[in-house]
């Protein structure tokens, strides 16, 4: 099965019991890496079927900031008031990570009251095979 590429697909995917919500969006993000402006632009146009009010947050968050990163326009579609939660929610679920949570999520899961890890939406970065040679650590 190929990755998804638009926002539509993630949730249609979960909809429908094809992938979990969590590898579909892992997966959305390793394909964002290769698209064009053009083909960004389009995975972000359209408004995904909902799934639940933190996924749908979610999804307006990923593809807000994503729009934002690229300098691409945030489809109005989430600003919708189902776009956002009501009650905060922080990933990981421990007391102790809410200041750092708190400090490191981007803004638009922030004004969602969606808090995740500053490093919550980064992927590696797909090389060359012959600059992944040059990447492998080796242990002694």
């Amino acid at each position: 099965m190929s990755r998804p590429t638009t926002i539509v697909e993630i949730a249609h995917r979960t909809h429908e019991g094809v992938q979990p919500f969590d590898s579909a969006v892992r997966e959305f993000l390793d394909a964002w890496q290769s698209m064009d402006r053009i083909q960004r632009e389009t995975a972000l146009r359209h408004e995904p079927v909902g799934l639940d009010r933190f996924r749908d947050t979610y999804l307006a968050a990923l593809t807000e900031y994503l729009a934002l990163s690229d300098r691409i326009p945030a489809p109005a579609w989430t600003e919708h008031p189902q776009r956002f939660l009501d009650e905060p929610f922080f990933a990981g679920g421990l007391e102790s990570l809410k200041a750092t949570l708190l400090a490191e999520s981007p803004l638009s899961f922030r004004r969602r009251l969606i808090f995740i890890s500053a490093d919550g939406l980064h992927r590696p970065k797909r090389t060359s095979s012959s600059s992944e040679e040059e990447n492998v650590h080796v242990r002694a």
